[in-house]
């Protein structure tokens, strides 16, 4: 989605009844991706593609239906039962694994559906054993290890061991994968992550020669573990923000692992008025005009969509290949540029809010840094308002 012209042709094809605004997902930019990490991990390593809150706002079920295709991908990973379970009803046959805590009262459905969760407490491994032998099904698991995360998972000493004892011979509990999260991977420092790895081989080296049992899937890479730290790839590695083209920070090389962004967001002017000066603009009257004459183009999107108000008079769009700075308060609903030196826009114009029109760009990053979040809240917060168009791949 380099130009202009493949934005157009795209929208007329596929985004007709959304002009208000659209994101549009580029599922060539999906496939590079993948292949990118694909070029930069053992052969032999598997993907597992991390698709919890609605893929990063990406839209997962489209997604999941491209990489079903994927030989190299070995399933899905989600935060929820009931984002698993949409995977499911949408289709996908890969395994799909939780990464969080699952309650009790889905635990027959995950045998049924077999949808693996994450295990870390004794009580579940009884209840899940109980809701295998209800389903007739064993219930693949794959054992959550804290390494320095603090977070959810057994700690890599003799009662983990004896955890991962007991989760192996529950009955109808099938020990599948054991994973680990790392803290610090996007940092400049690698001392901490080699700690985490150290940690966990030391731990499944202990698995293998004290209790007999080779765990089938290992993984602990996330985004930049998989760029920075090659000597974590092992069976799996979990790939999140970097399969959306997104960078887990400014501290990860942008040179091992190219990526393309995978969504863009567009809407258009739908109103023109020209202010002289002293006009104040949007709630509060933050801003007020000064110019003799200033051009002031709205737009009908806003924080409701899950833009971020924050950009209030600091942000700006992209209007016939030109910088339009945001006037005032973001709206919840709409918002107000200045197009005074784009003598071209006109109601109608096509408006580019994360993306390329032409020489200029804005990215996720970029408005991550003006509006005081990181790229992934943003990513996440653009909702379900806000309609995905599916362009490239096999579906677009």
């Amino acid at each position: 989605m380099e130009s202009l012209n493949y934005i157009t042709s795209c929208r007329t094809e596929e985004s007709a009844g959304h002009d208000r605004v659209w994101a549009q997902i580029d599922m060539d930019a999906v496939l590079y991706n993948m292949e990118s990490m694909r070029n930069h991990i053992r052969q032999e390593t598997q993907i597992i593609a991390v698709l919890k809150t609605n893929a990063y706002g990406h839209g997962a079920a489209a997604i999941m239906r491209e990489l079903e295709k994927v030989p190299y991908v070995w399933g899905y990973a989600a935060a929820t039962y009931e984002e698993a379970k949409e995977l499911r009803n949408q289709g996908a046959r890969k395994p799909i694994l939780l990464l969080g805590y699952v309650f009790p009262y889905c635990y027959r459905d995950l045998a049924h559906s077999e949808i693996r969760p994450a295990v870390f407490r004794e009580d579940m491994l009884a209840q899940l054993s109980q809701a295998a032998a209800a389903e007739g099904k064993p219930v693949c698991v794959h054992v959550a290890l804290d390494t320095g995360m603090g977070r959810i998972g057994v700690q890599p000493d003799d009662s983990g061991l004896a955890f991962v004892k007991k989760a192996i011979n529950t009955p109808g509990v099938i020990v599948e994968g054991m994973f680990t999260h790392f803290a610090k991977a996007d940092e400049e420092d690698a001392a901490p992550t080699k700690r985490q790895i150290a940690l966990y081989e030391g731990f499944r080296d202990r698995i293998r020669e004290e209790l007999g049992y080779d765990i089938p899937i290992c993984h602990c890479s996330n985004s930049a573990g998989i760029i920075a730290f090659p000597q974590a790839n092992m069976d799996a590695v979990r790939a999140g923000i970097t399969l959306y083209g997104l960078w887990p920070s400014d501290e990860v090389s942008r040179t091992a692992v190219p990526l393309r962004p995978v969504m863009s967001l567009y809407s258009h002017i739908v109103y023109i008025k020209d202010a002289g000066p002293g006009v104040s603009v949007s709630y509060g009257g933050t801003f007020t005009t000064t110019k003799e004459k200033t051009r002031i183009a709205t737009i009908p999107v806003g924080y409701g969509d899950g833009y971020p108000r924050s950009l209030s008079g600091k942000g700006y769009v992209l209007i016939c290949g030109q910088k339009a700075p945001i006037l005032g308060r973001v709206c919840m609903d709409q918002m107000m540029v200045d197009v005074t030196d784009i003598p071209d826009a006109h109601e109608g114009s096509l408006c580019t809010l994360i993306g390329r029109d032409g020489g200029c760009g804005i990215t996720m990053e970029e408005l991550g840094d003006l509006s005081g979040r990181f790229n992934y809240e943003l990513a996440c917060d653009i909702n379900s308002r806000v309609p995905r168009i599916v362009c490239g791949g096999s579906l677009g």
